[in-house]
């Protein structure tokens, strides 16, 4: 945080331990999600044969991006429901189940012995892993009620980041003893939910909201706020709010995870086409992982703090400018291994700066009634449209351009950059307080 005089004496107990909370929920959730991404090629390798399939360059792109689009489709999913129920009985209760879930069905993947076997229990895991970012991203604004909210949701959201690079140090030193020693130890995240429970408290602004639901419901009388959280998040006012989330969190998700999922398996294939030994292919990824990964936590943590000095609306730009330059720079100019790691944290830095945008300015988009579930939806479509990134870049790879899932990735980034003209609709929220409900929640329980 910014060393302003008085910060100190702003920022209380409770919103730290709420900030580090969240953070390492968001943490071990990005650890979790991105070991699949680093072990999906021996994983698929081993697989692919179970289930009657040869393993190719094809094969693996096409089987594999079907295990991350039905991830990416539990995710949708999983945040749409725990959002909504999120709305309806708080934030934290929701968020410590979603954390278990999301755990324990990773880690069960490391029992699967074919490849659809995999790609079902990611399917369950990305139901539990939706909770955290929508539902904790709105916890932090909620508590960190200040000027330094947009900040604090932007170091939050660095903690995915970070879980992407403890997971390459992990790979790094255990990533020969086998994928599914890495799918095992995904169930570390489950611990945090003692934490949570014991030090993370309801904003009394939902619990406030939530009893006065509950006490009209029980009066027989209602009020607008009452309808479905869905039917008014689809509907004016809100509407166009929905509409310019979901367009710029399915800009930001398809370039994110088309690149995070492929990077690792186009360095196996430049490794592979210059006669590399496995471990040394193992090696590269792990170190590419490591300062992609850097980049992002930088990218995550200062994108509120950009956000607060230019706008919200610039600082996307600038995030979704640097992340088309960055992906060009990296894949289709096929540049050789030491400008790929230098232009990598810059293509993270972008990246995931776009990703913490999305959930920086989420809360500022919403009243606390409906505010999870409006950015667990925005957050779900495009979490379904996503789901086809991966997918399709590994299908055209196979199709169109022999195998390399560089060229493939990039024509597909190319076309999810287009959520950024959802900007031109965007409302500029820097200054302004969180939305309130149009009648205040305090007042509604008299």
């Amino acid at each position: 945080m910014s060393d302003s005089p008085g910060w100190r004496t702003v920022i209380t107990r409770t919103q730290w331990l709420v900030l580090a909370g969240t953070t390492m929920g968001w943490a071990l959730d990005g650890f979790a999600g991105s070991l699949y991404s680093l072990i999906l090629g021996p994983a698929m390798t081993e697989l692919l044969p179970h289930s009657g399939i040869a393993v190719s360059g094809g094969t693996i792109g096409l089987y594999g991006g079907i295990t991350v689009a039905l991830f990416l489709f539990g995710w949708g999913t999983g945040g749409i429901l725990f959002g909504i129920l999120a709305d309806y009985f708080g934030r934290v209760k929701v968020l410590s189940a979603g954390i278990v879930t999301y755990a324990v069905f990773t880690a069960l993947a490391a029992f699967a012995d074919t490849w659809w076997q995999l790609g079902v229990l990611r399917f369950i895991a990305g139901l539990g892993s939706g909770v955290e970012a929508p539902v904790g991203a709105a916890l932090v604004a909620e508590v960190w009620r200040n000027k330094y909210r947009a900040r604090a949701c932007g170091v939050m959201m660095s903690g995915y980041a970070l879980g992407f690079f403890l997971a390459a140090l992990a790979y790094a030193i255990l990533g020969n003893h086998g994928w599914r020693l890495m799918m095992g130890i995904a169930v570390l995240p489950a611990l945090l939910v003692y934490f949570i429970r014991r030090h993370v408290p309801e904003p009394p602004e939902v619990a406030h909201g939530i009893r006065a639901r509950r006490e009209r419901r029980a009066a027989g009388t209602r009020t607008a706020e009452d309808r479905f959280v869905l039917a008014r998040l689809l509907s004016p006012p809100l509407l166009r709010r929905t509409l310019v989330g979901t367009a710029l969190a399915t800009g930001s998700l398809v370039a994110f995870w088309s690149v995070s999922t492929w990077y690792p398996q186009v360095i196996r294939q430049a490794a592979a086409a210059a006669e590399l030994d496995p471990s040394v292919a193992n090696g590269r990824v792990a170190l590419a992982s490591m300062l992609f990964n850097a980049g992002g936590i930088l990218g995550y943590a200062t994108w509120g703090f950009l956000a607060d000095a230019i706008g919200r609306r610039k600082a996307f730009a600038t995030s979704f400018a640097i992340s088309a330059v960055s992906v060009a720079l990296l894949f289709p100019v096929h540049p050789g291994w030491g400008a790929f790691l230098l232009v990598l944290p810059v293509a993270g830095f972008g990246l995931y700066g776009a990703l913490s945008g999305i959930l920086v300015y989420g809360p500022e988009l919403f009243p606390p009634s409906v505010r999870a579930t409006g950015m667990a939806l925005y957050n779900g479509i495009g979490r379904y449209l996503t789901a086809a990134g991966p997918l399709v870049a590994g299908v055209i790879a196979a199709s169109w351009f022999s195998g390399d899932l560089g060229l493939a990735t990039t024509c597909v980034v190319a076309v999810g950059m287009l959520g950024a003209l959802g900007l031109f609709f965007a409302p500029e929220t820097k200054g302004q307080p969180l939305p309130s409900d149009a009648v205040p929640a305090r007042e509604e329980i008299h």
